[in-house]
């Protein structure tokens, strides 16, 4: 190895030499090409060398470390190369750990997982009267309309007064009068929709918030699959 090194010191020297001054050598190559050329493969003759040495002293050891490196370099491939299956095998592990939990899929879609209770609850980002807040809601396919409580929509800043509550709405509970609004949006997961028609219960009416057909009919599709809620927005 030592002798390589030396060699290529040689194409240096061969280097500087044949230049005569000039930009090019024969070939076409240039003399400051061919001097980083030898610079480059003397410093991995030397690499080399010193790797060699090292691995006639503990051969053993050295060949479980190129093992190790192989197949740590393997995993790496086959991870890039199934990237998409890993996502998704990723994502429905997160969904069945924590149910309720908005897990992105294909084509945008986005799956729910069916909490222990039976329901399919999941927490959407709301925006309205100048606030955004992340909120608990019901996936309710009886429910005409999205239906925020009381409590919740005060928290947006929605106060309507007692007259208000003018609107029949119904629901999987039955129905109950209500104060129309307009959010200024509705995300769940990674779906978005803007100026949804929505619902105030009168307080105490509900005991949470429904995502009903306001949201639900702004989407391409929704479906249950199992213990699955897959909503696809529409494109």
């Amino acid at each position: 190895m030592i002798y390589l090194a030396l060699g290529a010191l040689g194409l240096v020297v061969a280097a500087l030499v044949l230049s005569d001054g000039g930009d090019t050598l024969a070939g076409g190559l240039s003399s400051d090409m061919l001097v980083n050329i030898a610079w480059t493969g003397t410093i991995l003759a030397l690499v080399v060398a010193g790797f060699w040495r090292q691995f006639r002293a503990s051969p053993l050891r050295h060949v479980q470390a190129l093992a190790a490196w192989g197949l740590i370099g393997a995993a790496l491939v086959l991870g890039y190369s199934y990237r998409d299956r890993l996502s998704a095998v990723s994502s429905r592990v997160l969904g069945d750990l924590r149910p309720g939990t908005a897990v992105q899929g294909p084509g945008g879609s986005v799956t729910i997982t069916r909490r222990s209770d039976g329901t399919f609850r999941v927490d959407a980002r709301v925006g309205g009267e100048g606030k955004v807040l992340t909120q608990d809601f019901l996936f309710d396919t009886g429910a005409s309309s999205v239906v925020l409580t009381a409590e919740n929509a005060a928290a947006l800043g929605f106060r309507p007064r007692p007259d208000e509550f003018s609107t029949r709405v119904s629901t999987a509970n039955g129905a109950t009068s209500a104060a129309p609004i307009q959010l200024d949006s509705l995300t769940v997961g990674t779906i978005t929709t803007r100026n949804v028609n929505a619902m105030i219960a009168r307080p105490g009416a509900l005991s949470g918030n429904l995502l009903g057909h306001t949201f639900l009919d702004r989407l391409a599709r929704y479906e249950v699959q199992g213990n699955r809620l897959i909503l696809t927005p529409d494109r």
